[in-house]
């Protein structure tokens, strides 16, 4: 497993909980669309940012997730963000919207 896979995987858990989850669903369920996208976009930075410190502090290298602590790495970091948004995204569009209109 990559690091991008990792965080798509997260970010699809991450759209299906904040959906379905009862308390959680009903919290961010009552913010407005803005919100809902900075709290959406400040989890998935918070869970990109704890896969490439797990990754740098090799606490996660067992499973192949590495990642240079370098100019590079953090060029991985916003490829590890970006696949993270894009899982979350499609997992929204297919899993929740249809289903809440």
């Amino acid at each position: 497993m990559t690091s991008e896979q990792l965080a798509q995987i997260a970010g699809v858990v991450l759209s299906l909980l904040l959906a379905y989850v009862p308390g959680l669903a009903s919290w961010y369920n009552a913010k407005d669309t803005q919100s809902k996208a900075r709290v959406m976009g400040l989890l998935l930075i918070l869970i990109t940012v704890g896969i490439f410190a797990m990754a740098c502090a090799h606490l996660i290298s067992e499973f192949g997730l590495t990642i240079a602590c370098t100019k590079a790495g953090a060029v991985q970091f916003v490829q590890i963000l970006i696949a993270a948004l894009i899982a979350n995204q499609a997992a929204f569009l297919l899993a929740v919207r249809p289903f809440k209109e």
